[in-house]
């Protein structure tokens, strides 16, 4: 059989032209638009429709431009440099996307000259289940970024640190002066004592407020994977690992915040790792040599001496000098007595909604001082806590100090209240043995370790369980067992 077109009868080479003619009206009629281009990617012509879907109301005027230019997102100079064609694709529109073809042009020796693209839409039947698939993909993939989007946005306001004593209003002023810098913010403070919200409200007053705020809890995370945590990993870096890949907290907070909670219990290698980050702004996911950047604004907290562990040679000095520009010290709860009634009273407001819709609790004046006379050593967390308490096993919604008396330790101060059957608070008989004094921080500990143990034993000796239920880092409480000898 001969493939020769050369020795063919001359009739045949027109039947080929007519043929070859005969298919480019055939789509350019049937297409929602055709256009051409020549070498240099420029417009040489354009069919009136698709001139007038892009603003154009005579073809004449898109003739000699660039095709971006006349139609954003074309990829028809990538067709013309790369000489290969794009058969199917979808091409992103202001109304409608279409499927569109893209085909390169060659002259007699092979080479591009030009390139021809064909856009189909609603002429084509067949590719409406392919339509209705992209749309809902694409529905689902907004909504997904739209959750995204709203967990890693602020949830608190400065207005949601509740408090107008002097050393609440000086935490708000300088962390209102931190929002507006773009240094990191180191955060110290015992637990309980509202570092995380303060992390929330100044992200949330920055200039980076529209962009993410991600959240890494050191202590919560095994040793062995917070690497992976923070950079990421490529498919298959490690056994184990996910085939796709995982994004790292970097790289999901570029643009915004990076919130280290617990940072004093981050291992010493990873600190070097982090270190190298905030100096070059760069970093490589596990088992990759892709580089990324990290335009991220870093917060830190710890509830840990970071002084004493630098000196203890747990904490790299570098990294400390490089984290403790901004440094705000949230106050204990007990620098701040004043305060009180108003915090108490908002997580009223908040745990009326929560427990029983309409009811409105209040505190009876002994309450209020049973309140204010303890030390609170589990801060703005441990004062919820006792709160939630009362309100769940309260048959009235007038609290007094009976009903907090059994989810209340003792008060600190060199004495202690007893609740009379009047729901009065009198300190204890003169003739009463005085009480040892001691120091504040040897209180603390007695306290501290007294506190463990029993909530360790409530929950049968669970240390994880226990470090939720108490809000405290599972390594951080395994720590304090062994400082203390307590018996697990």
């Amino acid at each position: 059989m001969m493939n020769d077109w050369a020795g063919l009868p001359a009739t045949y080479g027109d039947v080929l032209r007519r043929a070859m003619d005969s298919l480019f009206r055939t789509f350019e009629n049937f297409s929602e638009g055709t256009f051409i281009v020549d070498a240099e990617a420029r417009i040489v012509w354009i069919n009136k429709r698709y001139a007038a879907r892009f603003g154009f109301s005579d073809p004449e005027q898109a003739i000699g431009r660039d095709c971006e230019e006349v139609i954003p997102n074309s990829l028809m100079r990538e067709v013309v440099k790369t000489g290969k064609p794009i058969l199917l694709d979808i091409l992103e529109t202001g109304r409608e996307p279409l499927v569109v073809t893209r085909l390169p042009l060659k002259d007699d020796a092979g080479e591009t000259v030009g390139a021809v693209g064909f856009a189909l839409f609603d002429e084509l039947k067949a590719l409406t289940p392919l339509f209705s698939h992209y749309s809902r993909v694409q529905e689902e993939l907004i909504a997904t970024r739209q959750s995204l989007a709203q967990a890693r946005r602020a949830k608190y306001t400065f207005g949601s640190f509740v408090g107008t004593s002097a050393a609440s209003l000086e935490v708000k002023r300088q962390a209102r002066r931190a929002a507006q810098l773009e240094s990191p913010v180191l955060l110290l403070g015992e637990t309980g004592t509202g570092k995380e919200l303060l992390a929330h409200a100044i992200h949330g007053g920055s200039a980076r407020a529209n962009w993410p705020l991600v959240t890494v809890n050191v202590a919560a995370i095994p040793d062995t994977l917070l690497e992976v945590e923070f950079f990421g990993a490529a498919p298959g870096a490690y056994t184990g690992a996910d085939r796709k890949g995982r994004v790292g907290k970097f790289e999901l907070a570029n643009g915004g915040t990076l919130f280290l909670d617990e940072i004093g219990d981050m291992p010493l290698p990873l600190q070097g790792k982090l270190l190298r980050v905030l100096q070059d702004r760069e970093f490589e996911p596990l088992g990759s040599n892709r580089i990324v950047r990290a335009d991220v604004r870093i917060i830190a907290a710890t509830s840990a001496d970071l002084p004493a562990l630098v000196a203890a040679g747990r904490f790299r000095a570098d990294l400390f000098y490089r984290l403790n520009v901004l440094t705000i010290q949230a106050p204990a709860l007990r620098e701040r007595s004043s305060d009180i009634e108003a915090l108490a009273y908002a997580m009223l407001e908040d745990l009326s909604t929560q427990a029983r819709g309409a009811s409105h609790f209040e505190l009876q004046d002994d309450a209020l001082r049973l309140l204010c006379s303890y030390g609170w050593p589990g801060n703005v967390r441990e004062l919820r806590n006792t709160l939630e308490r009362a309100v769940m096993l309260s048959d009235s919604e007038r609290i007094d100090a009976r009903a907090l008396a059994p989810f209340i330790g003792p008060a600190q101060g060199g004495h202690r209240l007893l609740v009379s059957t009047g729901s009065e608070a009198h300190a204890s008989d003169a003739t009463s043995e005085a009480p040892e004094v001691t120091s504040w921080s040897n209180a603390m500990a007695t306290f501290e370790k007294r506190f463990l143990g029993d909530a360790l034993r409530a929950n049968g000796g669970r240390v994880i369980e226990t470090a939720m239920q108490i809000g405290m880092g599972r390594a951080t409480l395994y720590k304090k067992i062994a400082a203390y000898g307590i018996e697990v």
